[in-house]
């Protein structure tokens, strides 16, 4: 590439990063200055990392974060005026941008921790809601105020909220647009713990070393069994099928005679 090249390129300062410890997978929402806004190249490259992980069997876990102390602003507002301009260009951007990217961190067959520092709003808390444990420190803020933008959530962007806090808190939530602290969001069941500032990332990192030290055939079938009971819908022979299937696996072979022989287990996902 000449020089004239490299600087007719543009380099986007938006992006969603991927990084590989072992069997950790660690997705960061980034976009500095902007508090980790979260742009449409953000939400498409959000998708398309989380579809990569759940097609990888050596992932045992995965941690979305922020950039920079934060976790996510919400969406950037700034490019509302060009994507949202009028009805088929909101239903685009909700339906066939933000719905996707939240449905592949839904369908993530490995456990996901959401690592949450200093703001977590709007369509961050979204992305936090698809996880399945949430670890915030003392002084994260959260909320949704989008009813001081002059628009309501969603539904494929509410389904996540509702199933985590329940119909009456997604309502205050939404209805009030207030923006509250850690306490409070612990005691609505949005998360499952808070811990000083100083230590969420450690405490974020502990958490999802105790899940990688578990079974990941069984995280794997606790994630699909959940979902299907939370929704309601009857159990049929193919659920039990599913749910019973790891009785002759490796996994459960190898924990039961590691419990035995007073080891550790080693767990291959098999």
């Amino acid at each position: 590439m000449n020089e004239h090249d490299a600087s007719s390129v543009e380099l986007r300062p938006d992006s969603v990063q991927l990084t590989r410890e072992g069997a950790l997978a660690c997705v960061t929402l980034s976009h500095p200055g902007r508090m980790n806004a979260i742009t449409v190249s953000m939400w498409n490259q959000l998708r398309v990392v989380f579809d990569t992980l759940s097609t990888d069997d050596s992932v045992r876990c995965v941690i979305v974060r922020g950039e920079g102390g934060q976790f996510a602003a919400g969406a950037d507002i700034r490019e509302f005026p060009a994507v949202r301009g009028d009805v088929s260009q909101v239903r685009h951007y909700h339906q066939h941008i933000l719905a996707p990217a939240l449905q592949a961190v839904a369908d993530c067959p490995h456990p996901v921790v959401a690592q949450l520092e200093g703001v977590c709003v709007g369509g961050g808390l979204e992305i936090a809601c698809q996880a399945d444990l949430r670890i915030a420190g003392t002084s994260t803020r959260f909320g949704v105020p989008i009813n001081k933008l002059g628009f309501p959530m969603a539904p494929d962007e509410m389904r996540g909220l509702l199933a985590l806090v329940g119909r009456a808190t997604t309502m205050a939530i939404l209805l009030e647009g207030r923006v509250f602290d850690a306490a409070e969001a612990l005691s609505l069941g949005l998360l499952t713990r808070v811990v000083p500032d100083a230590e969420v990332a450690d405490q974020t990192r502990a958490c999802a070393e105790r899940i990688m030290r578990g079974a990941p055939l069984a995280a794997r079938i606790n994630k699909r069994q959940s979902r299907h009971l939370q929704q309601g819908a009857p159990l049929d022979e193919s659920h039990y099928q599913d749910f019973f299937s790891y009785a002759e696996s490796h996994d459960h072979r190898e924990g039961v005679t590691a419990f035995l022989a007073g080891r550790t287990p080693v767990f291959t996902g098999d």
